[in-house]
């Protein structure tokens, strides 16, 4: 279990990074979510063509690529994570990515942390630190029944769906939240998928591998995550968007960990209630960080706008 945190935390040390360098360069783009009705928009699919949009934007600028290859590398991270422990084991820890993506994120508009930034750092800490600590808690590694993989799979595609088609036609910050749900519900399934893709080719190597159907659905359910991020993380500002992932990214990947493997259910009252708390003292931080009195200025406000600016490509702080 020490190699599978070791290389959560390296994971989600790169995941932040690449939340806060990705988001910077999505802000200075001009994209707004499309609405139906509006001249030359089609009513179904408004969200995918603008996140195609948006994406062909961000290929051009150098910081977002920046934040692309630190993706990739945190994907490699999660993998050898994945490969010494659980899915429900390894997500809840790459909670840890806002800690690192919030004084980046800061850092990139010359801003330090407020206090309270601290104080919900601390929450979160405490709330992994219980988790971890309490055997039982965080299951183990184990085999994954292939049938109910699918099925989550199936569950995993369809919620997806639905909050995308509630996201459209939504004010910003509310576009941006569902949006970002959905990202995390993305991962979540993404994870299982990678888990599986690790295994076959620790155990039955690349061509078996290829023919199999977990390598694909990885690829699938990464692309829709990574595409969903970057609309999320250009409707809205950093926080909310990170700490809307990193709640349903755990919860979700924490469900399908125990659905899809064969393990065994926290059952003794200590471990509920250590599971119960620690999933409050997650959700909580991250629900702090989000509201942080030092990322308020970047937030837009129900108009799409931000204060002091007129409608436009979104001004940003000079270096």
């Amino acid at each position: 279990m020490g190699w599978a945190i070791v290389f959560a935390l390296l994971g989600a040390l790169l995941f932040g990074t690449s939340a806060a360098l990705q988001q910077h360069a999505a802000r200075q783009t001009d994209y707004a979510p499309a609405h139906p009705g509006e001249a030359g928009t089609p009513k179904h699919g408004v969200v995918v063509i603008s996140l195609l949009r948006l994406i062909r934007r961000l290929f051009r600028n150098p910081l977002w690529v920046v934040g692309w290859c630190c993706n990739l590398l945190g994907f490699g991270a999660q993998a050898a994570a994945l490969h010494f422990g659980s899915v429900a084991l390894v997500q809840p820890v790459l909670v840890t990515q806002l800690l690192f993506a919030l004084p980046l994120s800061l850092r990139l508009r010359h801003m330090r942390p407020d206090w309270r930034d601290l104080v919900s750092a601390g929450v979160i800490c405490g709330g992994l630190a219980l988790f971890l600590s309490v055997r039982g808690v965080a299951p183990r590694a184990d085999e994954a029944n292939r049938g109910w993989a699918i099925l989550a799979g199936l569950v995993t595609a369809v919620a997806v769906v639905l909050i995308i088609g509630l996201a459209t036609g939504r004010k910003p910050a509310q576009h941006s939240f569902l949006i970002a749900i959905a990202a995390g519900l993305c991962f979540a399934y993404s994870a299982l998928a990678l888990s599986l893709t690790v295994g076959d080719l620790v155990n039955r190597g690349i061509a078996a591998t290829a023919t199999d159907w977990p390598g694909y659905a990885l690829a699938v359910a990464t692309i829709t995550g990574l595409l969903l991020e970057q609309g999320a993380f250009a409707a809205g500002s950093l926080p909310p968007a990170v700490a809307a992932m990193n709640i349903t990214n755990p919860v979700a990947s924490y469900l399908i960990g125990i659905f899809a493997f064969n393990v065994t259910l926290p059952d003794s009252a200590t471990q509920l209630t250590a599971l119960l708390i620690a999933a409050v003292l997650i959700s909580a931080g991250a629900i702090g960080l989000a509201h942080s009195p030092s990322v308020r200025e970047d937030r837009q406000d129900d108009t799409g706008v931000r204060s002091g600016h007129p409608p436009g490509p979104t001004p940003q702080t000079s270096h």
